[in-house]
């Protein structure tokens, strides 16, 4: 599908890592108005004045391409917001390929560790799974071209190629002298939208977006209709780190939880005029109770989503407050396959909130990593369908408040040391694979323990004692990860997540609310209609 002129809510994590090949970030300032075109001819003139001068006169040689592509036009951008940004050729490649949700490849996340690329997990039915690869596998070797020394991008790039071709694969495993050799048949690798989605509870289902990519709507629509949504007792939609993605699935997805005809979205800019997105089709009559998941990573689209189902009252939203990012992005490719992601527009929920966040003299990284520091929200107030106060200018603040749970110092020492997962590889390297019933034993919590020592991760007695049934929970969800993958791990993790369970316990609150919305906005149509 073309991109010219498509509107996209870019996600900030794919925002940064492409901005951060133009190199470093200054303070934000204000954006030179276009208004005088005799002013732009101007400016334009002293650039090539500028540029001339660099490409003449410099003392070694310059690559001109890169001077424009990686310093001047991404400098230019950041004067304006965190969002506008030029996208070099191989940058805007990978954002087209996010935004389509699929790839050519093996199937498998990598990661750097101690020098050396590691598998983390190989994807659910991908070719690297079905060839035998594991969690823990330390790739060596890629079709005769050593790993050590490159970066995990430049692997990655490597275990990619057309559909059908083969990749030869050499790793080292733990509890073989020599390294084991796969001949993986490259396939089509579809990037899912919706993570995981199963019965958390009977008849309660958890749906968990990651990103907002052409197939998410349809992606939803097929799980929804899996769970017969006659018969659901709630619905529990996980938006946490959910970085946002194609504005135009944000509208599809909340449209199949809203009412036909209700706002979902609004946005307007200088150059563009007010575009209102209500819902075309409806929920259907499903009105089965909702809560809505969210922190401080939920952006865009994500946001859209979730300020739609908060203003209409149609689910409760709990978590933590989100992201706020409202600004859209119109992308525009350029001949020489490059592409420019500029701010045309910005958005608004239903109620009239502007959800983007104060960006005036913050950091970039400040911006990105420490929302508290970014300044606070404005005092936007406005009001749902039945008159509850909502509040703009800051992300979307939850209903409830659920903190994430946090890790004490024991439990960051044993995840940042990697322990768990250094453990699982170590374990199955020795014993046969765990059966589906598996169970932590003492016998095994005492493994881990003396494992431990011998990785000289340094722990008291009490400090084990204390944290036992962590341990045990970790132990279970790292064998389970790496013998069965990560549906089976995700449903072991959300049963014992406070925040998912917490939304379980809400759902009849959530139940409460709607039909608390559905008799205020029906005395309030009465009264309008006596007058």
């Amino acid at each position: 599908m073309a991109l010219k002129n498509r509107v996209w809510v870019i996600s900030p994590v794919v925002v940064l890592v492409c901005a951060l090949l133009g190199g470093l970030y200054g303070p934000r300032v204000t954006a030179q108005s276009s208004s005088e075109d005799q002013q732009v001819q101007e400016s334009l003139r002293s650039i090539s004045k500028v540029l001339h001068a660099v490409e003449t006169n410099y003392a070694d040689h310059v690559d001109m391409e890169k001077t424009i592509y990686n310093g001047a036009i991404p400098a230019m951008l950041r004067t304006l917001d965190p969002h506008s940004n030029f996208f070099d050729p191989k940058s805007f490649a990978a954002l087209r390929e996010e935004q389509r949700g699929r790839y050519y490849g093996v199937g498998m996340t990598v990661t750097p560790r101690e020098g050396k690329t590691i598998v983390l997990a190989p994807f659910p039915g991908s070719p690297a799974q079905k060839a035998g690869l594991r969690p823990g596998d330390i790739i060596v070797q890629v079709d005769g071209t050593l790993t050590e020394g490159k970066t995990t991008s430049e692997i990655a790039d490597l275990l990619k190629g057309p559909r059908g071709t083969s990749v030869k694969v050499f790793v080292e495993r733990e509890g073989h002298a020599e390294p084991i050799a796969f001949t993986i048949v490259r396939d089509e690798i579809p990037r899912f939208s919706i993570e995981h989605a199963f019965f958390v509870e009977p008849d309660i289902a958890y749906i968990r977006i990651s990103s907002f990519m052409e197939t998410t709507s349809r992606e939803l629509g097929e799980k929804l209709r899996e769970f017969n949504p006659a018969n659901l007792k709630g619905v529990i939609l996980d938006l946490r780190n959910n970085p946002g993605g194609l504005l135009n699935e944000g509208v599809n997805v909340s449209d199949m939880f809203l009412q036909r005809g209700q706002l979902i979205v609004s946005h307007r800019g200088k150059a563009s005029p007010e575009k209102r997105y209500t819902a075309a089709r409806g929920n259907r009559g499903f009105n089965f109770p909702l809560v809505v998941i969210i922190n401080r990573f939920s952006a865009s689209a994500a946001e859209i989503v979730t300020g739609a189902i908060q203003d209409h009252d149609r689910g409760l939203v709990v978590g933590e407050s989100s992201f706020g990012k409202g600004l859209v992005q119109t992308v525009y490719p350029l001949s020489d396959r490059a592409g420019l992601a500029l701010t045309t527009a910005k958005y608004y929920t239903p109620s009239g909130r502007l959800i983007q966040r104060d960006y005036a003299n913050v950091s970039l990284y400040d911006y990105y990593y420490n929302k508290d520091k970014a300044g606070p929200p404005t005092n936007d107030v406005r009001t749902t369908d039945a008159g509850r106060p909502v509040f703009g200018g800051g992300g979307i603040t939850p209903d409830i408040e659920i903190p994430e749970r946090k890790l004490n110092s024991f439990q960051e020492l044993l995840v940042r040391r990697f322990a768990f997962f250094n453990f699982a590889k170590h374990y199955l390297a020795t014993n046969p694979p765990i059966p589906q019933d598996f169970q932590v034993t003492d016998k095994l919590v005492n493994e881990f323990r003396q494992f431990l020592r011998d990785q000289a991760i340094e722990f008291s007695d009490e400090d084990y004692s204390a944290n036992l049934e962590f341990v045990q929970h970790r132990i279970k969800l790292e064998l389970v990860l790496s013998v069965f993958g990560t549906g089976e791990a995700y449903q072991l993790e959300a049963g014992d997540d406070p925040q998912i369970q917490k939304a379980i316990e809400l759902l009849p609150q959530a139940a409460s609310l709607l039909e608390n919305a559905r008799q205020v906005i029906a005395q309030r149509d009465g009264q309008q209609n006596s007058r």
